[in-house]
């Protein structure tokens, strides 16, 4: 009877360990974050050197860069707990920080330190806004139609809204609106909105139904071209039309918990398929 042998050397080679690779899919959307990051930082670059309409691009651009992250990442499906933390912070510093230095630099200095503490009131609300966002994400009791609100002005919005007297002084001069009384009281005012409790619109969800595909793409071409002739009107418009939708989002987000309330199914949730061959949702009837 053959006995096998036991020598301590003829043992089994491990196997290498195979190189870890991160798909490309999930650093586009960082690479977006990234640059939104770098838009918001170079703002504050340009403030320091009292170019006004430069800084506001900037943080327009961070927004438009915070507007294209997360819809790559999830059409690359992309997304990852990185990239959702890299974005939470950058849009702290572009949203929150850049602004108020913005806005410090360009009207509260000569309010001493009561200048100073209503620009850091405003960067900490920022903060508050998105951790609270953080957390709500967390919370899998939620109905699916409160995907169609945020809670409180978002951090962009935010942004544009609180260096709205910046860009009326781009069109009308700065006589008024530079006041530090003024820009004072419309700071806290636009923190309080993002700490807030109002429900307001979330167009991350928007669907268009393909009967207005047409007038929307019409619209959009519209807004592309007043932005390039005039870009500071349009973007008081855009501005202003936001704010118009506050009340709007309000009066609809109610009507929708009552009818939750009710035990009554969304007017507006349907059940988006895409399994034809063009890519085109196709948009079925109300679930009962």
């Amino acid at each position: 009877m053959s006995e096998t042998p036991t020598n301590p050397e003829e043992k089994t080679e491990a196997k290498p360990r195979g190189i870890r690779v991160m798909s490309l899919n999930m650093l586009i959307p960082n690479v977006l974050t990234l640059m939104g990051l770098a838009a918001g930082l170079t703002s504050v670059r340009f403030a320091l050197q009292e170019q006004w309409e430069f800084a506001a691009m900037a943080i327009a651009i961070a927004a438009l860069m915070d507007a294209l992250d997360g819809r790559v990442a999830r059409l690359l499906k992309g997304a990852s707990k990185f990239g959702a933390e890299l974005d939470s912070l950058s849009d702290f510093v572009c949203f929150g920080v850049c602004p108020a230095l913005i806005l410090y630099l360009w009207a509260m200095q000569d309010a001493g330190r009561w200048g100073w503490i209503v620009c850091m009131l405003f960067a900490m609300c920022c903060g508050l806004r998105l951790a609270r966002f953080n957390v709500a994400l967390e919370d899998p009791d939620k109905p699916a139609w409160t995907s169609q609100f945020f809670t409180g002005v978002p951090a962009p919005a935010g942004a544009g809204l609180v260096l709205l007297p910046m860009v009326l002084s781009f069109n009308l001069g700065d006589t008024f609106v530079r006041s530090p009384a003024t820009i004072a009281i419309w700071e806290l005012a636009i923190g309080a909105l993002l700490v807030s409790q109002i429900p307001t619109f979330s167009f991350k969800t928007s669907r268009i139904p393909r009967a207005w595909f047409l007038p929307a793409m019409i619209m959009i071409a519209v807004v592309a071209t007043f932005s390039v002739s005039a870009p500071w009107w349009t973007l008081t418009f855009v501005l202003f039309l936001y704010i118009a939708l506050l009340p709007i989002g309000i009066r609809r987000y109610r009507k929708m918990l009552a009818r939750d309330a009710a035990g009554l199914p969304p007017e507006d949730i349907h059940e988006v398929e895409d399994d034809d061959d063009d890519g085109e949702n196709a948009i079925s009837k109300p679930r009962p």
